[in-house]
């Protein structure tokens, strides 16, 4: 099953700057395997050890996967996931 993935402009550089992908697997951390396949290095900029990044927040249908089910949340046909990597700055 093939679900949209949205991603901001830090991951964009990794998907050719595509602002929107289609990606299948079962649960969160299958989309990402599938997402690593297809884009070589994404997997490393969302993750670490095994875990989501700290300041790595995905969404499946507007739902924060950390009240779900992590990297377990199951997505079906016709979700949308962001992935969106918090940002940081100022003085």
């Amino acid at each position: 099953m093939s679900v949209e993935v949205r991603v901001t402009a830090v991951l964009q550089k990794l998907t050719g700057g595509q602002r929107a992908v289609r990606a299948d697997g079962g649960t969160i951390g299958g989309l990402l395997d599938n997402l690593e396949t297809a884009y070589p290095g994404f997997k490393a900029s969302v993750m670490q050890d095994g875990k989501l990044h700290r300041f790595v927040n995905i969404y499946v249908n507007d739902e924060d996967i950390r009240y779900l089910g992590q990297l377990e949340t199951p997505v079906s046909e016709g979700d949308v996931v962001a992935i969106l990597p918090a940002l940081a700055g100022g003085c």
